[in-house]
């Protein structure tokens, strides 16, 4: 799918917002980092609408009939964020006006969804990952997009883990196994604003 040969071709980006729902911020570990997620997310969407820049937000929604459940949530006879209900609503605070949206089933952004075909639609050739957590649906996001040639750098001080070693595993692996880029939000900001520049003349 990618249409680059280098893990730094950050040239036509697309943004994904991952997982950011009340659910997941009523786990104590994550509740201490929402304020700094939530205005680090909304600065970066608010950047990318101006830079031309896709948002995609990705939100986590199971069904009650077991339908569509992990096989960890069959084994424990417990299904969560259900469609309909508050926890698998967006946190307050996030402004995603004119965002897409994609929901997903399983922790990659693109098990069984139509995200590769957005991509393709608005010929996005890498990400900028955000949200959480970091050690299972960033990572698992971003192992896909490496299976898919796709270059990604993850927005470091816009993602989380409950479990903070976990989250700096995680990181580590996706630096050093596949070259993913390890960036703050002023780095990707700045990095789209010069594109914007360069654009205009």
């Amino acid at each position: 799918m990618g249409a680059t040969d280098s893990t730094s071709d950050f040239r036509h980006p697309a943004l994904l917002l991952i997982d950011l729902q009340r659910g997941f911020f009523a786990d104590p570990g994550l509740t201490a980092w929402r304020q700094q997620i939530t205005a680090n997310c909304n600065r970066l969407a608010a950047v990318a609408a101006r830079a031309g820049v896709p948002v995609i937000s990705v939100r986590t929604v199971h069904k009650e009939d077991r339908s569509t459940w992990t096989l960890k949530m069959l084994e424990d006879g417990q299904g969560y964020l259900f469609e309909g209900t508050a926890k698998a609503g967006y946190l307050e605070e996030l402004e995603l006006a004119g965002v897409i949206e994609v929901v997903k089933r399983r922790d990659s952004a693109f098990w069984n969804t139509e995200l590769t075909t957005l991509l393709l639609q608005r010929r996005a050739s890498s990400l900028v990952l955000a949200g959480v957590a970091t050690d299972t649906c960033i990572r698992a996001t971003a192992s896909d997009a490496f299976a898919a040639n796709l270059p990604v750098a993850v927005a470091t001080d816009a993602c989380a883990s409950s479990d903070s070693q976990a989250g700096r595993n995680a990181l580590e692996y996706m630096s050093t196994q596949h070259r993913q880029k390890l960036m703050g939000t002023e780095e990707i900001i700045s990095l789209w604003t010069r594109q914007e520049e360069r654009k205009c003349h």
